[in-house]
């Protein structure tokens, strides 16, 4: 498979104070049982007789209609993908997953396979929302359950989803208005629900403790508080967000981190019990930050207004020690791109959102897999 080279480049800036490490994550963290395994690009072998990574590559033809050569193309002919999330292993090895779009879908899809739509959803996707948000319980494997966050008539909430159920609505209430309707969602890898919320065009509801708005929530399975939360009874972990386009979370459970449209700039938070605090980098050119994936030596932000990644180099901490790196730009990548989802530490699963707005191609809008390459992975000393 082809590896896309994601190269990283330091540099001399001035820097926010490092964040205090967060103190709430005390829940131990679950065991699920592990689902297949899928193989990855970024752990492939060759086999005897077989061309290997770092011989030449062959050149990809451009797609045509909905099939697209790319090797790291797993689904075409979408509509603005707005959520991704790794499933497991499709019938071939490779990766499967579940992808939504703003529109109202939820689809599971696998490559050379036409999509499966597990779920259709009512929404009102007038304003900047829709179907936004896609996120999977920490037990996936054993109970299949996944979580959306929608937009409908009368307010922006968070649906739960189970295998031949009717999809149930676990926190509802959340505001609506004329801006800020969009959502994230993300496990926070210890059995909770992270929850980004706008704030739905009201600055003053995303400091209102009182309102679902323009917060950072973090809720259980069935939409309550989940336990250790900065504050016990309390959904709310972070307020003062305006327009999140989405939230990621380390491997090691360490790094929270959500970006956010605001009035001025484009920005990226460390999450931390509280207001948001001072942006871990801001953006003035306002490229349109969505999804993020926290890997363990570099922050990807993708971007929907512009076609590329936003790689910021970090240290184990979280600390940035660089500027960040636009790649997957100028025509080399998969365009503008919207939701991330960490599969490991060399591949991220993506989702394009090129038909609001970009230059499609006949495949569009596509789920993908983006590669590091060897240099850029940290080695295991």
């Amino acid at each position: 498979m082809l590896a896309a080279a994601c190269l990283l480049a330091g540099g001399c800036a001035s820097f926010p104070d490092e964040p205090a490490p967060t103190s709430w994550s005390a829940q131990p963290q679950l065991t699920p049982q592990a689902g297949p395994k899928p193989e990855l690009p970024g752990e492939f072998r060759p086999s005897p007789g077989e061309q290997g990574r770092n011989q030449p590559q062959t050149s990809v033809p451009p797609p045509q209609g909905c099939k697209d050569y790319h090797p790291l193309v797993i689904a075409t002919c979408l509509n603005t993908v707005t959520g991704v999330a790794p499933i497991g292993a499709d019938a071939k090895g490779g990766v499967a997953a579940y992808a939504t779009e703003r529109g109202g879908r939820l689809v599971k899809v696998t490559k050379d396979v036409d999509p499966v739509v597990i779920a259709q959803f009512e929404v009102d996707a007038s304003t900047d929302g829709g179907l936004t948000g896609l996120a999977l319980s920490a037990t996936f494997a054993e109970d299949q359950l996944a979580y959306v966050y929608v937009t409908t008539a009368t307010d922006n909430r968070v649906l739960r989803i189970a295998p031949g159920d009717t999809p149930k609505p676990i926190l509802t209430g959340i505001p609506k208005g004329p801006s800020g309707n969009r959502g994230a969602l993300a496990s926070d890898r210890k059995g909770a629900l992270l929850v980004a919320t706008g704030d739905a065009g009201n600055p003053a509801l995303a400091a209102d403790p009182t309102s679902l708005a323009g917060k950072v929530l973090r809720i259980d399975g069935s939409g309550q508080p989940a336990q250790g939360n900065p504050t016990a009874g309390s959904a709310v972990v972070t307020s003062g967000l305006r327009q999140p386009g989405g939230l990621c979370v380390s491997a090691d459970t360490q790094k929270i981190w959500v970006t956010d449209w605001s009035a001025n700039y484009d920005a990226v938070y460390r999450v931390n019990p509280g207001k948001l605090g001072d942006a871990a980098w801001t953006w003035p050119d306002r490229p349109g930050v969505m999804g993020c994936a926290s890997l363990s030596n570099v922050l990807w932000v993708a971007t929907a207004k512009t076609p590329s990644v936003q790689n910021l180099p970090m240290n184990e901490s979280g600390a940035f020690t660089g500027k960040p790196t636009p790649t997957q730009e100028d025509g080399t990548g998969f365009g503008r791109i919207g939701p991330m989802e960490q599969i490991n530490d060399s591949a991220v699963l993506v989702g394009t959102v090129n038909k609001a707005g970009g230059q499609p191609v006949s495949s569009d809008d596509r789920v993908a897999i983006i590669v590091r390459s060897d240099s850029e992975i940290p080695g295991k000393d």
